[in-house]
């Protein structure tokens, strides 16, 4: 590895630490220190071999595009299924289902189309102008071309959901189907994507129930008479349709299927509406949290729409009790929190100190969502060191954060969380809205802060270790990357402990198979090791094969 690139990561760590000119003149005290992250691992010789390819196609925007396409990046654990899937999906699901467009605001409505200011969704595909103009309205495609004037890159944004809204109503199958098929195409091998079934019975429950500001005699009235238990499996229903239509989109039954896409595993967290009332709310977890223990195609509770909303900055609190308050109700239900999605200029400075320590602390998160705001917290080194002690992982949308915040490089917090040891995830958040792909932001990764071969694979390794699937860890030490002992690899020089080594990495002994059939999260983990191990014998087979011909 150049000393350039070396130089480059200390200064970004720097400039992490530096965050908000919050670096002391002087240096911290001891106890203020950040451990370095990630901790020093042993390198294998096949990673330093694949790091050196990476260095030398640095001006190569070609291959650098395959290598991170080709490259296994774990999962995907923050994604949005109505923001994930293409926006040409979308107009074209707009055309099938006979939808009509509003020409003033491009906003898809039910039919009928007859009259001033509406047309047909299906003319987009005869008429190229009128399908650019959805793309635009309906994505970050050319933003800011397309958008009213003055319309900020956040506004934005979140109003391209509105616009295409009703185009999601009953096609989440046909949405599944696209974006499992993109994450197996760029080498990912588990998804966690957020939806909300039952939403519309949620809202009505919570509606007949009203508020009550004592939350333990709330949640007692929405058990009351069965009624969650009826919205539960409603829910599930839900799900079982769409899981069909996902299979009928994927071809999952047929002589000609997408294997690789049919094969993915796929979970949903359950997303909270936060810009609603808190009874509406309160409902919405309640839900969630049961759905979660009652199906194992459900594991999460998350809550959306943006952090800085009026209800959400109003309520956020608030809705950070609920949580506390149902957790230990529903241990089987993990917790994934949007927090820190801010940035001053967009809510006032009192706004900015406390939400990712609400999130962690009072509501117990295990993943927070973005954290950008995090060197405006209130005592931010403290509550770094307490989330790297926690192991609380934070999920990095570097694309979303620029485009809705306006934040990148090394004004992001993404630096900083490495430094104090906090695990990072890198994710797309809504690739379809950003135009963006899980490689490109791998990719964007490595560039803007010179990320070695080894930090990019421990990045990928990162997001299956604190993915919300069950059983055990195939990593002994998740910081040093050491298997467990009924799974490491034999390795007669001792040069990497355990690490997957494409030279010693076979199938697993006997007692590992039986470890890896009792995990679902191991046995991910380690089909992505013969993935990692596979994909670095390629790449020095080709290094080779061109040192041949040169």
């Amino acid at each position: 590895m150049g000393s350039s690139r070396t130089d480059r990561r200390l200064v970004l760590l720097a400039c992490g630490l530096a965050l908000a000119g919050l670096l002391p003149a002087a240096p911290a005290p001891a106890a203020e220190q950040p451990r370095p992250h990630p901790r020093p691992r042993p390198v294998t010789p096949a990673e330093r071999r694949v790091d050196a390819y990476l260095e030398g196609v640095q001006d190569r925007p070609d291959a650098l595009r395959r290598f991170f396409r080709a490259m296994p990046k774990g999962g995907e654990l923050h994604s949005h299924l109505g923001g994930a899937a293409t926006t040409e999906l979308l107009i074209r699901i707009a055309g099938d289902d006979g939808l009509c467009v509003e020409e003033e605001t491009l906003t898809a409505v039910r039919p009928p189309c007859e009259g001033p200011g509406r047309r047909p969704a299906v003319d987009a595909r005869t008429d190229a102008a009128f399908h650019r103009a959805l793309l635009r309205a309906w994505s970050m495609q050319d933003f800011p071309a397309g958008a009213p004037p003055g319309q900020s890159g956040h506004d934005h944004f979140f109003a391209s959901f509105g616009k295409f809204g009703e185009v999601l109503k009953g096609n989440g199958g046909r949405l599944l189907a696209e974006v499992a098929q993109s994450l197996v195409d760029h080498n990912q091998l588990y998804l966690e994507t957020m939806v909300n079934p039952a939403s519309d019975g949620a809202a009505a429950l919570a509606a007949e129930v009203g508020w009550d500001p004592d939350l333990r005699r709330l949640h007692r009235t929405l058990l009351a008479g069965g009624r969650m238990e009826r919205l539960v499996a409603q829910a599930r229903a839900e799900a079982d349709e769409e899981t069909a239509q996902f299979r009928r989109a994927a071809h999952c039954d047929t002589a000609r299927p997408q294997p690789r896409a049919c094969r993915l595993p796929v979970r949903y967290i359950y997303q909270v509406l936060r810009e609603t009332p808190p009874e509406q709310v309160f409902t919405q977890m309640v839900l969630g949290m049961r759905l979660a223990e009652a199906d194992p195609r459900f594991v999460a509770v998350n809550l959306v729409q943006p952090e800085d909303g009026e209800i959400a900055l109003r309520d956020y609190r608030l809705h950070m009790r609920m949580l506390r308050l149902l957790r230990p109700v529903y241990p089987g239900a993990h917790l994934t929190l949007h927090a820190g999605e801010l940035v001053p200029g967009l809510v006032k400075p009192e706004d900015l100190r406390f939400h990712i320590r609400e999130a962690v602390l009072t509501a117990g998160a295990e993943r927070i969502g973005h954290g950008v705001d995090l060197p405006y917290e209130d005592d931010w080194r403290r509550l770094a060191r307490t989330m790297a002690a926690r192991r609380v992982a934070v999920e990095v949308p570097l694309t979303s954060n620029e485009q809705i915040l306006g934040v990148a490089g090394e004004d992001h917090s993404f630096a900083a969380y490495r430094a104090y040891g906090v695990p990072v995830v890198l994710a797309t958040d809504d690739p379809g809205v950003s135009r963006i792909d899980i490689s490109h932001e791998y990719q964007r990764a490595a560039r803007t802060y010179a990320l070695s071969y080894p930090e990019l694979k421990d990045l990928a390794r990162a997001s299956l270790e604190h993915a919300f699937l069950p059983g055990g860890s195939l990593w002994q030490d998740p910081v040093a990357y050491r298997m467990e002992s009924v799974c490491r690899t034999a390795d007669p020089g001792g040069a990497h402990r355990g690490a997957a080594d494409p030279r010693v990495f076979g199938p697993p002994p006997a007692a590992c198979a039986g470890f890896l059939a009792a995990s679902p999260k191991a046995a991910v983990q380690w089909r992505q090791e013969r993935a990692f191990a596979a994909f670095e014998t390629a790449v020095e087979a080709a290094v080779d094969a061109d040192a041949a011909r040169s």
